[in-house]
Formats: C-alpha cells, structure tokens, sequence
C-alpha cells in the first residue's frame, strides 16, 4: 500500500505536530507500506526540494508568489494552495499512491481533495485541531468573527468532501459529527508515545539539579510550548501562593514561545526570582534530563474551545516516565488522565483549585508510586504509536475497497 501524506509542517521543525506526524510515518513503515511525505509552503524555506530529518525523507513545496498574493484577505493562502497542488500532482504522477492523506489545516486538505479528484485517489483528512480555535489563541481572530466562520466553512466543507476523516481525540469526533458529518466516517487515532524512548522512573541529574538551584526543592514543572492557553501565569501565581507555607517549592518552565516574555514579567511580579527557573528551549535529546527534575508536571490549561477539543501529547509523555500529572479540566485532559488514579485534575482558569490541587498531591506522596505505575500502564496498553496507528489499516483498508468495486463496477463485461 502506498500512501502520500500531505503536511502543513514536518522535522527538522520541533512542534507536537511533527512529532506525531514522525511517529505516524515510523509505525506505517514498520507495516510494511510505503509512505511519500510532502510538507506544503507553509513548512517555510528550507533551501531544497527535499530534506531528511529523523531518519525520513520530506519532500518540500516551493513558493513563488503569483498574482494571487495580491488579492486582499486570503490571496496569500491561494498561493499556496496553487503550489501545493502543482506539487502533489507533479507526486501523484511519479508516485502512483493509492491514499493521499491530508493532515490539518484546511490548507493541506484542499489542493488533496482537487488532486485526488483528478486522478481517482481517495483522499483521508486528518484534522488535529480546528484551524479557527488556534487563531483565536494566536490572536489573529475573535470567535464569531467573519474570518472565524469563513475559516469554519472551509473546514466542514472540506471535511464533507473526503472520503473519510481521521481526528486525534474524541473532542473533535462530537464537533465534527455536531456538523452534520457522518459518525462512520469519522475514525480516532488517539495521540500516543513510543514508551521505549522514555524512562521510567529516572533519577534526576545531581549536576544539573544543583546548576538550576534545584537541591532540596520539591519542582513543579512544565515542559513544552508557551502558548497563552497552556495558563503558565496560573502556576506563577499559585506558586506565589504556596511559598510562603511550603518555602521548598519550585518551578521550573522548560521551552519558549509567544508568551516568555511575559511569563518572565509575571514572575518579577510575584516577587518570585529564583524561585521560578526559566531554563529556555532545551535541545530534544536534552529533555529527558528535565523531566527527571520535576516530581510534579503541571498543565493548567484554560477553558477554551481549543483545549475542550484538543488533547496534548506532553501527559502522556510524562506518564510514560512515571511522572506525577496534575492538569486542569478541559475537555482535552479530561480523555488522558483519571482523577486519583493515574494523576490530578482540577477546576480550569482559576488560581485557588490549582494551588489546591498541588497541596493534595503533595500531602500524598506516599501514594505516588502506585500512581505512576497506573500511569504508565495506561500508556503501554492503551496509547502507543503502535496500537493507534494500526487503527489506519482499516481506515485505508475501506477507501480502497470502495475504489476496487467502483472500478469494477464501471470496466467493461469481457
């Protein structure tokens, strides 16, 4: 089987989207097929029409912009949309795949669905959250906006013409089914990990412990992107809050993004100094020494309709290593984590029930151990690579024998 993946952005470019897509192409070659992977415009210049990165090859969409980028409010996307759809067919023609397979956003799925329709390919749309949610997060719109409900009509309209739909969480198989989208057509291949990239239960670094000011300090910890909706001010401030019965606690903010400025500003604030460690964006083969810090990774994430929809990878990432999780309600961690039983949640958006919640873990240390062992086994059985990405076979499996009996359909009687 051959499948041709379409992508808004792959490795070398760290993000969780590259990682699952990287983790997807692996297990879909340990299967046995042959996959062929091209990043659209989007993925920015990398000076070549193909790279390798993570063991794979990508191949990669020039941009020359045309006269479409002058159009007003979304010439800029029809560009791109052109030129994804000059490449693939260019792809389409040498490659002979017998699946393309789109992943979000709509901007990948569109030149796909043109494509496929062309040349008789059935065509996957794999949406990992709903383009209009993030731009909202992002600030670049407001829901209910003219361009939050165009974006939202393109999405449901490209996702009534695959031939099916593949989404990564439950959260968007209701939105999308509240669309008017058909449930059969519609598969979850949950998130996962690779468990055999994490270990569990690892002893932290003394070296690296003592250079962080860390020695004798209980760590409250967050590893990943600073996005406004992950809610990083929320743990400052319940940081802020506890010190002054519990003078051992620390935080620790491992990564960057669009909010560390002000993340840094809050802390200066909050009287925090060194009490709040910013170590910056960590080389990925140097997370793992991070994580080994931290005795309680927290995700606060506020209640929006992205984080209801959407769920993340770090949690499981940090349950495969015996972390201890606390996260907040939404919709998103609610699908990963069980309350008392492979981790903590509490009430989202609000400082009290999150500083709360880290004195009831605290005051249960002596239940952490059986915690991380749920934890963990919840991974190994229930969310590796493996395991959801197996879940394609009969995604594809449908597509082309539905292709087959069309086919037969319309050749002639000998």
């Amino acid at each position: 089987m051959r499948i041709l993946h379409v992508l808004d952005h792959s490795l070398p470019l760290h993000s969780g989207y590259s990682f699952r897509t990287a983790a997807i192409l692996r297990e879909q070659r340990a299967l046995g097929w042959r996959t062929v992977h091209l990043t659209t415009p989007r993925h920015g210049r990398s000076g070549a029409d193909e790279e390798e990165a993570g063991g794979l090859r990508f191949l990669r969409t020039p941009l020359a912009p045309g006269w479409r980028s002058r159009l007003p409010v979304a010439g800029a996307y029809l560009d791109e949309m052109h030129a994804t759809d000059r490449r693939l067919g260019e792809l389409v023609a040498r490659e002979r795949p017998d699946v393309l397979h789109a992943h979000s956003p709509v901007l990948s799925a569109l030149p796909a669905l043109r494509v496929g329709r062309r040349h008789g390919i059935p065509v996957v749309y794999e949406v990992r959250a709903c383009w209009e949610d993030a731009a909202v997060d992002h600030g670049s719109t407001r829901e209910g906006s003219l361009r939050y409900r165009a974006t939202r009509a393109l999405e449901t309209r490209a996702l009534r013409r695959a031939d099916a739909v593949t989404v990564i969480c439950e959260g968007l198989r209701r939105e999308f089914e509240s669309r008017g989208i058909p449930a059969a057509k519609i598969t979850v291949i949950p998130n996962a990990v690779e468990t055999g990239r994490f270990r569990f239960g690892a002893r932290p670094d003394p070296a690296l412990r003592a250079a962080l000011g860390l020695d004798g300090a209980t760590v409250l910890g967050f590893v990943g992107s600073f996005y406004a909706y992950e809610g990083l001010d929320l743990l400052l401030e319940a940081l802020a809050r506890l010190l002054p019965a519990q003078p051992h606690l620390r935080a620790l903010l491992v990564g960057g993004g669009p909010q560390e400025g002000a993340l840094k500003a809050r802390a200066a604030q909050l009287g925090l100094g060194a009490q709040a460690i910013f170590t910056g964006r960590v080389a990925h083969d140097e997370v793992q020494r991070y994580y080994d810090l931290i005795d309680l990774l927290v995700y606060p994430r506020r209640p929006m309709r992205l984080t209801e929809l959407v769920t993340p990878l770090k949690p499981l990432e940090a349950m495969a290593q015996g972390r201890i999780v606390l996260a907040s309600d939404v919709g998103g961690h609610r699908e990963l984590i069980g309350d008392g039983d492979t981790g903590y949640l509490f009430a989202a958006g609000a400082v009290e029930p999150l500083a709360s919640a880290i004195e009831r873990a605290l005051a249960a240390r002596q239940q952490w151990d059986a915690m991380r062992s749920r934890g963990r086994r919840f991974v190994e059985f229930e969310r590796t690579w493996a395991h959801s990405v197996a879940r394609y076979r009969d995604v594809y499996g449908r597509l082309l024998a539905r292709s087959a009996a069309a086919a037969a359909a319309v050749s002639p009687v000998s």
